[in-house]
């Protein structure tokens, strides 16, 4: 089975409702992230397609989104996940520790 971006559309549509809704972004439009969703989606079936014997994962990734593709033992497609990698830019960074 040949799989496209398109085969993940419901999955897609869901990322780009949760970042229209819930995600500040200071860099991209609700537009701007579907595009770039796409993009990191057909990255993500390359990785698939291509990846070694006994590896199970295709996966894309920026410093925004992370878009994983999981093979799944009973079942010919793979599961598509794709998590935004939040990130305050009123978050402490961390003291290096005295020793």
């Amino acid at each position: 089975m040949e799989l496209t971006s398109n085969m993940f559309g419901e999955e897609v549509e869901g990322a780009v409702s949760a970042f229209d809704r819930h995600i500040v972004c200071l860099d991209k439009s609700p537009d701007e992230c579907r595009a770039s969703l796409d993009s990191m989606l057909q990255k993500a079936i390359d990785a698939y397609a291509s990846r070694a014997p006994g590896l199970r994962h295709g996966i894309a990734l920026d410093s925004q989104v992370t878009i994983i593709l999981s093979q799944v033992d009973d079942q010919e497609m793979p599961m598509c996940g794709i998590y935004f990698n939040l990130h305050s830019p009123y978050r402490r960074q961390q003291q290096p520790q005295e020793r």
